[in-house]
């Protein structure tokens, strides 16, 4: 994402990286991040620049997967993380009784 609509896309085609457009009707509506599938309309008098036309889900950029339109080498996220693998096995919670909940209200009324 570069601000202002616009963002920069690497082609499967022919693995070039364009400046891409975000179009007024997907603008405020479809939210579009790094790793997601978009479809790219390229155009015919600036071959480096192009305009986002649609936002593939995850099930849709599966069967294009399957059907050969992009290469097998694209990962599709099917669910959005932002913790990598194994950084969330230390997280520990404390167990809090109610009675530790009555001890501290009365702390409070003091």
């Amino acid at each position: 994402m570069l601000g202002n609509g616009r963002l920069e896309a690497l082609c499967f085609t022919d693995g070039m990286k364009r400046l891409c457009h975000i179009r007024g009707k997907l603008r405020k509506k479809v939210w579009i991040n790094q790793g997601d599938i978009i479809l790219l309309g390229l155009r015919d008098y600036q071959d480096k620049k192009a305009d986002v036309i649609l936002k593939y889900n995850a099930d849709e950029a599966r069967n294009l997967k399957s059907y050969g339109e992009i290469p097998e080498s694209v990962k599709v996220n099917e669910n959005a993380t932002f913790v990598e693998d194994g950084m969330d096995d230390d997280i520990e919670f404390d167990d809090y009784s109610e009675e530790e909940e009555d001890v501290v209200n009365d702390i409070d009324a003091i």
